[in-house]
């Protein structure tokens, strides 16, 4: 019977996502079961439909529990004053980052999610789309006070600036690029000077 004390409850939940995030990255979300995810985390099967209706709730949560945190991050280095280069710096770093501490957790959002053409694709799209945007309001900006030129459109920019970098790591994911600690560093630099190269003014 699953406790009643909410701290308690607060790390069952916190438990069996955890334990999903090894099994999705581990099995990939559709071959695998919610049997598989309650062995895991070393708890009964009825425990996990406790907290989750379902496997697809599951991945829901792990999906808007990072990605809500992914957002606040761009809108945090877009409060700050420096240029629109170091604010995309940043916002590559952050997400290289997210990659190098925890594996699992983004190639599971990666390949179940964002590059998925299946229904949780598809069902995340408004919110995939409101890191677009808000990266588009940075080159945006940029554009009208003229450090980067406008040839080219912000939300192009946007989604050339986050699909070279998730494709950098899915790279990483597949084991297509080097993995070293000099690798993370220098993909941060090279995304940043591949788009801003053909934005600066």
């Amino acid at each position: 019977m699953a406790t009643r004390n909410p701290q308690q409850a607060a790390e069952k939940r916190r438990l069996i996502l955890d334990a999903a995030v090894r099994v999705f990255a581990r099995q990939g979300f559709h071959t695998c079961r919610v049997s598989d995810i309650a062995d895991e985390a070393g708890v009964a099967y009825g425990l996990v439909y406790h907290y989750f209706r379902s496997k697809d709730e599951v991945l829901d949560t792990l999906f808007l529990e990072r990605w809500d945190i992914l957002l606040d991050a761009i809108r945090e280095v877009d409060g700050q004053d420096v240029a629109a280069r170091e604010k995309l710096y940043a916002i590559a770093s952050f997400i290289v980052d997210s990659y190098r501490h925890d594996q699992d957790l983004m190639k599971v959002i990666i390949v179940e999610v964002t590059r998925a053409a299946n229904s949780f694709g598809r069902s995340h799209l408004a919110k995939i789309r409101e890191a677009y945007d808000l990266i588009a309001a940075i080159v945006e900006k940029a554009q009208a006070s003229g450090e980067f030129k406008d040839t080219v459109t912000p939300a192009f920019a946007a989604m050339a600036f986050y699909g070279a970098i998730e494709q950098v790591l899915t790279g990483w994911i597949f084991e297509l690029l080097p993995g070293a600690p000099e690798d993370f560093d220098q993909a941060k630099a090279f995304v940043v000077e591949t788009i801003c190269g053909g934005l600066d003014a």
